[in-house]
């Protein structure tokens, strides 16, 4: 076959093109997660959870509105609309089903909504108590509730699909639990991964508490002498306790010890762009935290944001 030296020039330059475009794609950096997520104007936000993959979900406080977005992207839409009566706190979504849980602060219920659609699913009154509904962790069996003004959680069973079942369940925190009346009490919630321990905490003194979810009993978590004011969102991954403190403006780290009885806090995350900052989600190595700005008079232009920050 015959080639001609014109021809073997042109077919080194396209090959040696074609390379150098394919090297350039494959350096090219990840897209980078963004530091700082805006959330809708207005929008009143306290409640984070982590969905599928990178989407996340929060709650509006005022209007029981749920906004679901991207980690990844920071971009998102209204997944639930605002409905008159309703109030959306802490939430969690479970993988099983599909299903998103609602804390429903001073209405006394408990919201379930389908993750995918926004679609209402249950509303399961809890008490019908002076309340405020604040936190809710899912374990294989139950959805458990925190309420800052009534010393007792309670339980929503689910089945055997993880799906839910009523009526609810009140459970009264005893033991060394100490409830102080007209303040704000039980705020965040976690659970070791067999469900068969509750981790809570009181905002009103900063302590941290081990509950048995079938009893009530709680068990002061020793820290040494130190506690952790304003607890609000806690996420416990492994014997690591993460524990927001609103009005500081920072996490507290607790090491926890194999009982979890007793702990140290090991060191306190914080960020420049924390602006009283609630709950918090996990993504790989970054936690997600909702700035709440409680310390400004909210208006319908009010700007509200998502902060990653990283240990």
């Amino acid at each position: 076959m015959f080639v001609t030296q014109t021809w073997l020039r042109r077919s080194v330059i396209v090959l040696l093109t074609l390379a150098f475009g394919f090297a350039t794609i494959a350096a090219a950096p990840a897209q980078a997660f963004p530091d700082v997520i805006p959330l809708p104007d207005g929008f009143q936000p306290e409640g984070i959870a982590s969905g599928n993959g990178t989407t996340f979900y929060v709650g509006s406080i005022p209007t029981g509105a749920v906004y679901r977005g991207d980690l990844r992207t920071g971009e998102g839409d209204e997944l639930v609309h605002a409905q008159i009566g309703r109030s959306a706190i802490g939430l969690k979504y479970d993988e099983r089903t599909g299903l998103l849980f609602v804390a429903g602060g001073p209405t006394g219920f408990a919201y379930i909504y389908d993750g995918q659609t926004g679609a209402n699913g249950a509303a399961i009154q809890l008490t019908t108590l002076s309340s405020f509904i604040n936190d809710v962790v899912i374990t294989r069996d139950a959805a458990y509730f925190t309420n800052s003004f009534q010393p007792e959680l309670y339980r929503v069973p689910l089945d055997n699909n993880g799906e839910p079942l009523q009526p609810s369940e009140t459970i009264p925190l005893s033991g060394d639990y100490v409830f102080t009346p007209g303040a704000f009490n039980a705020n965040g919630i976690a659970a070791t991964p067999d469900g068969q321990t509750l981790i809570i905490v009181n905002s009103v003194d900063g302590a941290l508490y081990k509950v048995d979810p079938s009893t009530g009993n709680a068990t002061l978590i020793d820290l040494g002498g130190e506690a952790v004011p304003n607890g609000d969102g806690i996420l416990l991954q492994g014997q690591t306790l993460y524990v927001v403190q609103n009005f500081f403006n920072q996490i507290a780290v607790v090491e926890l010890n194999s009982e979890l009885t007793a702990g140290t806090i090991v060191d306190t995350i914080t960020s420049s762009s924390f602006g009283i900052p609630t709950t918090i989600a996990r993504f790989g190595d970054a936690l997600y935290a909702v700035n709440s700005h409680f310390d400004i008079t909210p208006t319908p232009d009010t700007e509200y944001e998502i902060v990653r920050v990283t240990r």
